[in-house]
């Protein structure tokens, strides 16, 4: 016997998923990862707390799974076909997503509780950290197949390179970029990284 497709409440319907997505990041933009709980979030989205279980079986669980969607979605792989154009590309991709409205709140509040709760900060690491530098390891990848950067370049420092800045910048510091910090960055990082370009 062929078996039937499922229907109703067996289906995870995209509207009522991306209506608990949404009530996830305005819950933390709001509330903050302490006081997120699956009744606010059920409530926010108007559906019933069966709907957030039937897609994730925990809080945290929860809270990743949509903050690793929304970073990765919100982070692209330029190639522009040189060093130089990718790093800029990047960097102003990642200044985007630091300053948008609701990550830029959420972001702060997710680090302190990483720092009280190192199990969480695991987590994230895994879930929303590490799929986004693999993603972006590829620019530099791609230098040194065409040879604008060494075969022995350390690509995780080289990725940790393009990301502290800016998060020490606008997160840290909470200044304004201004009109040229993005392109004097790329050309520091570029001496820093030892690139022919």
């Amino acid at each position: 016997m062929s078996r039937r497709t499922p229907t109703g409440a067996a289906v995870l319907q995209p509207q009522v998923t991306e209506a608990i997505t949404e009530a996830v990041l305005d819950e933390l933009a709001e509330n903050g990862y302490a006081r997120l709980s699956m009744e606010a979030v059920a409530k926010r989205a108007g559906v019933g707390k069966s709907a957030l279980y039937r897609r994730w079986p925990s809080k945290q669980e929860m809270a990743m799974g949509v903050i690793r969607a929304y970073s990765i979605a919100m982070i692209s792989v330029p190639d522009t076909g040189t060093l130089r154009g990718d790093l800029r590309a990047s960097l102003g991709v990642l200044t985007q997503w630091l300053t948008h409205p609701r990550f830029a709140r959420i972001l702060p509040d997710l680090v302190a509780e990483m720092a009280r709760d190192p199990e969480l900060g695991e987590v994230v690491g895994l879930l929303a950290g590490e799929p986004k530098r693999e993603r972006t390891a590829e620019i530099f990848r791609r230098a040194v197949e065409r040879g604008e950067l060494p075969r022995d370049t350390d690509i995780d420092l080289a990725l940790d390179l393009i990301a502290a800045p800016v998060y020490w910048r606008l997160a840290v510091r909470a200044a304004e970029p201004g009109p040229t910090y993005l392109d004097d960055l790329t050309d520091v990082l570029l001496r820093a990284l030892s690139a022919t370009s």
